[in-house]
């Protein structure tokens, strides 16, 4: 077995960052009644205001399939509404949608925040935000040569 590179160790770390503060984060907005990936859409759905599934399911952290079954719930919770243009469906935020997620977007905001105000200095949040910003502008070039 080969050892691991810095480059999959940092891998590796993300991911399980990812994971742990997805839970997390998931029992933080329990009190609000959505999920992580419920929330992200919702902010995606009030960025975009209008968007189509497709689209949708390209910006949030979702697979196609699953955008489908959570879209569903969340219009069924009066969070969203869809309305067809010939064959296109637009998803749109309803007033009780632009309510949730103004109530819980800065309680997110400040929990998901913590987890790097608690750990590095401000100087270090910085450096760490330009290095996975570049990261993740390299990322956007290998999906585009890949395709």
């Amino acid at each position: 077995m080969e050892k691991n590179t810095i480059g999959s160790l940092i891998w590796l770390r993300l991911i399980r960052f990812t994971h742990i503060s997805n839970q997390l984060s998931n029992d933080f907005l329990k009190p609000f009644g959505l999920t992580t990936a419920q929330f992200d859409v919702l902010v995606q759905i009030q960025v975009y205001k209008s968007l189509t599934q497709s689209e949708l399911a390209q910006k949030a952290t979702v697979t196609q399939g699953g955008i489908s079954r959570m879209l569903s719930r969340l219009e069924k919770e009066g969070f969203i509404r869809k309305t067809q243009d010939w064959k296109t469906k637009y998803i749109t935020l309803t007033a009780l949608g632009e309510d949730i997620v103004n109530k819980a977007m800065p309680h997110q905001l400040a929990f998901q925040s913590s987890f790097f105000e608690e750990a590095l200095t401000v100087e270090e949040q910085k450096t760490m935000y330009r290095l996975m910003t570049k990261v993740h502008k390299n990322s956007l070039k290998k999906g585009n040569t890949q395709k």
